[in-house]
């Protein structure tokens, strides 16, 4: 599980920022808390344009580098009003009881690429520019130059591809561990998965039916089922989709009344909730990382509640880190105090973290009133509009 993240010079990070998952001294929602003292999620709110979405970014760009193509020495990640051409992100994880530190910096101006891996403190792999040594299968280092280590990608990738790690169980659970992960951005309708299981709806269905999307609006009292099939009829209503008996369709029937509406003449709420529902269970039965951005696109409140509190009830070791603008979620009874962030930025030093813990609020104290009030900062400062008619 992820425990700690830490961005330096990092888009509209300027300064060093830790963000930090394990638990602190709070005993409410014991079931938030995995069994090795890592929070199974947390929650960042703050203005538009806090930065966010970028610390959702900077997990992403983890499992991006890792298992996807993409370009290290980019200069769009650099903090543009930042002192130096250089960003670095750094993670921790406790896997099968073991600290794992990664960390990797990237010097845009002279394209160079820099790592560490440590594994309870013991240092497994080291890389500067074109060389590296890596202690994994053999404690006496084993060299790599330029012929093994790329240049815009991370080396970490490199030997875990060719490697997978044989000779490290926990390394290679790690990778497991991170492959598992989905991101969903809810404005975008984007969902990356990054590991072998689509987990698009049509797929989803395909492969697993409609039982257990169902079977969640049974147990939780929604007012609809899915079907996917050819073709849909209730009452006097039969809908078919073209002339191949092959080709399927999802169709919402509402509970009363059983007139089939075929998917995308449902309310965006139930599209989004059916597009990302195949992704949180997933992400729940299998462990990973789930990051939402913008996780309150077109859902109700109590909507929102509950699939907080689903996650965190039927999660083991599966995280799910989201940005959402619903104030109502910063409740004692849906996340720990300890789980909430905000988020805001100054001119002057960039985007800032505050981890609501860090008041130590009560249990019994109204959080979402004192995100409001100004107590956990994040907050918007727009001019109030003026009642007064001129």
């Amino acid at each position: 599980m992820l425990a700690k993240i830490t961005l330096e010079n990092f888009k509209s990070f300027k300064n060093t920022e830790t963000i930090d998952l394990t638990k602190t001294n709070y005993t409410i929602l014991p079931q938030n808390v995995a069994d090795n003292g890592v929070l199974k999620g947390c929650i960042f709110v703050g203005a538009n344009a806090s930065g966010k979405s970028t610390i959702i970014l900077a997990v992403k760009l983890l499992l991006d580098f890792l298992f996807s193509e993409r370009n290290l020495n980019s200069g769009i990640f650099i903090c543009m009003f930042g002192d130096h051409p250089c960003y670095s992100l750094s993670y921790d994880f406790l896997i099968e009881k073991k600290n794992i530190h990664y960390s990797f910096e990237v010097d845009a101006g002279k394209s160079m690429i820099s790592e560490k891996l440590y594994v309870d403190n013991k240092l497994m792999l080291e890389r500067m520019g074109l060389s590296a040594k890596s202690y994994i299968a053999d404690e006496k280092g084993v060299n790599y130059d330029e012929t093994d280590v790329g240049k815009d990608t991370l080396f970490l990738r490199t030997l875990y591809f060719n490697t997978k790690f044989a000779s490290s169980p926990v390394l290679k659970s790690w990778m497991e561990y991170l492959k598992k992960s989905i991101y969903i951005n809810m404005f975008d309708r984007k969902i990356i998965s990054y590991g072998n299981t689509d987990v698009s709806v049509a797929q989803y269905l395909d492969k697993s039916g409609c039982k257990s999307i169902n079977d969640f609006f049974d147990e939780y009292n929604f007012e609809q089922n899915i079907e996917y099939e050819h073709s849909s009829e209730g009452r006097h209503v039969k809908l078919v989709i073209g002339t191949d008996e092959s080709e399927k369709y999802i169709f919402f029937k509402r509970k009363g009344i059983e007139v089939p509406i075929p998917f995308a003449e449902e309310s965006l709420g139930n599209q989004n909730l059916l597009r990302i529902l195949p992704s949180f269970l997933s992400v729940i039965e299998n462990d990973g990382i789930l990051l939402i951005d913008e996780f309150s696109s077109g859902f109700h409140n109590e909507l929102e509640n509950l699939l907080v509190r689903y996650f965190m009830e039927k999660s083991r070791f599966a995280q799910m880190l989201f940005v959402s603008h619903s104030t109502n979620l910063l409740s004692n009874s849906i996340l720990r105090p300890d789980q909430e962030y905000s988020v805001e930025f100054q001119s002057d030093t960039g985007s800032s973290v505050k981890r609501f813990s860090s008041e130590q609020p009560r249990s019994a104290q109204n959080i979402e009133k004192m995100y409001v009030s100004g107590v956990f900062g994040g907050l918007p400062e727009y001019k109030e509009v003026d009642h007064e008619i001129q």
